[in-house]
């Protein structure tokens, strides 16, 4: 069963095995899929995020409610409105049986079999 895990920034790597200890700061730049650091002396580099593109990682709480959104939230919905119309059945047996003699009859009836 595949884990859920974060994913490693390839691009980090790369910059830390260029640069070592002359990297300032670092940030991703999702849109291009690069790593872009600043050095000690104002100079920028840059490294691609993933190794191919083609190359399948693991997926993430993320990556998976990214994609499946759509999923959970219609299973979301149709919880909602079967727990509604449960609750309304509920609120209208309770309305109809309420007070009259056969439900009385039946709750009294119930405790003498000793349960």
């Amino acid at each position: 069963m595949p884990t859920l895990q974060r994913r490693q920034l390839v691009g980090h790597d790369i910059l830390l095995a260029r640069h070592g200890n002359h990297i300032c700061s670092m940030r991703v730049d999702h849109g291009k899929g690069r790593v872009i650091a600043l050095l000690d002396d104002g100079s920028v580099d840059t490294a691609p995020n993933l190794i191919s593109p083609d190359l399948r990682l693991p997926e993430t709480l993320r990556s998976v409610l990214r994609g499946d959104w759509k999923f959970f939230a219609g299973i979301s919905t149709v919880a909602v409105v079967l727990g509604g119309l449960l609750f309304g059945a509920s609120a209208a047996l309770h309305e109809t049986w309420a007070g009259t003699p056969e439900l009385l009859e039946m709750l009294t009836a119930y405790s003498a079999y000793g349960f």
